[in-house]
């Protein structure tokens, strides 16, 4: 049962870290909106600008995030020494980077877009 520990604690560390995180922005969020709500109770007039966070600067951080990600992976895979027991290196592993780099690119694109959008209309 001791071959099983190391695995099952590399699998759930990930999932707890997202579970963390998700949880760190619910608090986030009420604490926000609850604020709100007591700024409103007072009459102050609530503008457009605290109501919605403006969304090309969250995609550019999402995208600047994955981005980063995606080339990390890549760089890791390749840097790697080692193989399987099949003879394949761990450096062929490298194209797992390009899920979260394309997804990266993707937002900087969506933000780039709104961003011109906007300045249209």
């Amino acid at each position: 049962m001791d071959f099983l520990l190391i695995p099952v604690v590399v699998m759930l560390a990930p999932v707890l870290i997202v579970l963390i995180v998700l949880r760190y922005r619910y608090l986030q969020a009420q604490a926000r909106y609850t604020a709100l709500l007591a700024l409103a109770d007072k009459g102050v007039d609530l503008g457009a600008q605290l109501l919605e966070p403006p969304a090309a600067d969250v995609q550019r951080r999402h995208g600047l995030v994955l981005v980063g990600g995606g080339l990390g992976l890549m760089a890791m895979f390749l840097a790697l020494p080692g193989g399987f027991d099949s003879g394949l290196a761990v450096s062929r592993l490298w194209g797992i980077g390009l899920l979260p780099l394309a997804t990266g690119l993707g937002y900087l694109a969506s933000a780039y877009l709104d961003r011109r959008d906007g300045m249209r209309g």
